[in-house]
């Protein structure tokens, strides 16, 4: 019986610590889901980490569902988080369709989308279809020629107060936990307490 959200959120709200991995085959997922860590996302840094490109960009929702078929595969409890590619929700109807292909093709339970405010009308709809999403704020990999580069992300105040806005703009939306990637320690505690889902700290 694989981890449902309610017992993500639950882990929250009791004040549990939640891992989450990232795994890309069957191999790596199944040693990952005997360990007993509950979330394991199929990230698109696959890209970089399993096909040697020079970043997330060029992954294509047919390479992530085919790793997303090997991680589920290998595994039995864990929650499995499909990571939507670059562009494959720029709009409604783009994220509808990939989300429901990561859940009916690939196997995932949930999907993850980054982005903060820009993207919560996305968030909601793919939401009210039935698809369990994740959000990810901070270092969003897939702008990173609009940061900069893999920059830490949420130092300046303008910069956090915007993150704390995405956050809590991502749980209205109805996303069930977000991914806080790269951010000062101080920020994400504060975010923590803002919020009343899971945030993962990567």
């Amino acid at each position: 019986m694989r981890i449902s959200i309610s017992q993500i959120k639950e882990m929250k709200e009791k004040g549990e610590i939640i891992p989450m991995l990232t795994a890309y085959d069957y191999v790596t997922a199944k040693m990952v889901d005997e360990a007993g860590v509950p979330l394991i996302v199929v990230g698109d840094s696959l890209a970089m980490v399993i096909l040697g490109y020079e970043s997330t960009i060029p992954v294509t929702m047919e390479e992530m569902l085919h790793h997303t078929k090997a991680v589920v595969s290998g595994t039995e409890r864990a929650l499995i988080v499909g990571d939507m590619p670059f562009m494959t929700y720029a709009d409604v109807s783009d994220a509808l369709r990939n989300a429901a292909r990561f859940i009916q093709k690939g196997g995932a339970q949930a999907v993850k989308l980054e982005g903060g405010e820009a993207v919560a009308e996305v968030v909601r709809r793919v939401v009210n279809c039935g698809i369990p999403v994740m959000g990810h704020i901070g270092l969003t990999p897939q702008s990173i020629y609009q940061l900069g580069g893999f920059k830490a992300q949420g130092k300046t105040p303008e910069v956090a107060r915007r993150l704390v806005k995405d956050a809590q703009i991502l749980e209205q939306a109805g996303a069930f936990a977000i991914v806080l990637e790269c951010t000062p320690a101080a920020l994400s505690k504060l975010i923590t307490q803002q919020i009343s889902i899971p945030n993962l700290n990567k």
